[in-house]
């Protein structure tokens, strides 16, 4: 049983930082695909990071150069560190895992297994 917990969201003003992490249990997480999506009021979800198992990442470009996705496999942890925040990026992050390869991996549909997501909230 898959098991994925976010934690490191909160209030942040513009133009500042959080690290997210997300915590995941069961599975061979070193196998996994990890992904970071978030979801905006009247919006749909998107991704907002992913990494293979190889190490190999894709960011849209509304976070590109901002935000950074990365791994831990001995600790079946994955992060996001997000800097220079805009208030467009306040969200429910989701931490998402998707067990097999191949595809895009850049939808949620694509994905296996989901976190219940932090707040991230970016004020004036």
């Amino acid at each position: 049983q898959v098991q994925l917990a976010e934690s490191g969201g909160g209030l942040v003003q513009a133009g500042g930082s959080l690290r997210l992490s997300c915590a995941a249990s069961g599975g061979t997480f070193r196998l996994f695909t990890m992904g970071w999506f978030r979801q905006a009021p009247g919006k749909e979800r998107e991704i907002v990071a992913r990494i293979g198992f190889t190490g190999g990442t894709y960011y849209p470009d509304s976070v590109k150069g901002r935000f950074t996705i990365s791994r831990d496999n001995a600790k079946s942890a994955a992060y996001l560190q997000m800097n220079s925040l805009k208030l467009e990026d306040t969200a429910l992050y989701y931490c998402a895992a998707k067990e097999s390869l191949g595809g895009p991996r850049r939808t949620a549909e694509e994905y296996n297994y989901w976190g219940q997501g932090t707040q991230v909230t970016v004020s004036s």
